[in-house]
């Protein structure tokens, strides 16, 4: 049986769909993400698990039981936002204590767990310190501690990361997923940067309009799309239908590859078993630092992007430029095709 199971959730406001029949079922000790852009429904189910949101039909089940309509503090669940939500008068120990402390447990007891949240997080070192004396990082971390401290079945994080830079981003996604692994607790994670799902997830949940439109690895959701849209927002893709499927890849139904399975190479260039080659003049050619970017023309007139790592030392790499004809070339096993 599963941690938390959503069955045939729907919910709308006004005339918006926010939730259309949404069905997941989620496992204990899973870090599930629910990706999608602005307006997809992510936050919606987030809030309705949170107990924030009700919705307007269908069941929320933690460990079999009904909460649909249990207020948030009734359920053993516990929600980190983007802004952290800290008091700011109160220290880093007072922080994490406090919601012990509302739930009337001693004061030497919740002092032992809450120095225990505190080093989960490696800030025993700034118990004294009070929300404004923190990095952003340390300020994320000592919210995830005072959530934890209460040792719910499932923790919600509403983009926790979205406030953080770039470098600070990507240090806070490892020591998320180490928090998480050590702390066994089930994670239910809200983005939609595509690469911070990849990067921390046990699956994937990709919402569009409401509904779901594919659950599963990061590896199952990036390399076999089950829709038209996933392929599209999960990183880079060459989706091609139609006619000029059937010309270039031998295809009757909707194909899709991604830049990096293709290649660029010489028109003398011989195609080993298996390899697909078409023939192609390149219109652009970017250099982005690990990867130069290349759109092509095929000469059936599909245009293609393809991306290239750049291993080579400067100056000794084999690198085309607009005007050049080429040989676009990729192995048939690297086309997925599109079933709806």
């Amino acid at each position: 049986m599963a941690l938390v199971e959503l069955r045939d959730i729907c919910k709308t406001f006004g005339s918006v769909k926010a939730a259309d029949n949404v069905s997941i079922d989620i496992e204990s000790g899973e870090f599930i993400t629910l990706l999608g852009p602005s307006g997809s429904g992510k936050t919606t189910v987030l809030r309705i698990i949170a107990g924030f949101e009700e919705p307007d039909s269908g069941t929320v089940r933690l460990n079999g039981v009904d909460i649909t309509h249990l207020p948030p503090f009734d359920r053993d669940v516990n929600t980190v936002f983007q802004d952290y939500a800290l008091f700011p008068h109160m220290t880093v120990q007072d922080n994490v204590e406090y919601g012990l402390r509302t739930r009337k447990v001693p004061k030497a007891l919740r002092a032992q767990q809450a120095g225990e949240a505190i080093a989960s997080v490696k800030l025993e070192h700034a118990t004294d310190r009070l929300p404004h004396q923190l990095s952003g990082g340390q300020r994320q971390r000592i919210a995830l501690a005072r959530a934890m401290v209460l040792r719910p079945k499932v923790l919600l994080l509403d983009e926790p990361l979205g406030a953080l830079d770039r470098q600070l981003r990507e240090e806070m996604q490892v020591e998320l997923k180490n928090i998480q692994r050590d702390a066994d607790i089930t994670f239910i994670f809200v983005t939609h940067d595509q690469e911070e799902a990849m990067r921390m997830s046990d699956r994937i949940v990709i919402f569009n309009e409401g509904r779901v439109e594919q659950v599963g690895t990061p590896e199952e959701v990036y390399e076999r799309p089950a829709t038209r849209f996933v392929a599209g927002f999960l990183g880079a893709a060459n989706i091609v239908a139609g006619d000029p499927a059937r010309k270039i890849f031998g295809r009757t139904t909707t194909v899709s590859i991604r830049p990096e399975r293709m290649q660029l190479q010489p028109v003398t260039y011989s195609a080993a078993s298996g390899e697909i080659a078409v023939a192609a003049t390149v219109k652009e050619a970017a250099f982005v630092g690990a990867n130069t970017l290349y759109v092509v023309d095929t000469d059936d007139g599909v245009r293609l992007s393809i991306s290239r790592t750049n291993t080579q030392s400067p100056g000794h790499d084999n690198r085309f430029a607009p005007g050049d004809r080429v040989l676009a070339v990729w192995h048939d096993r690297h086309i997925a095709e599109i079933p709806a």
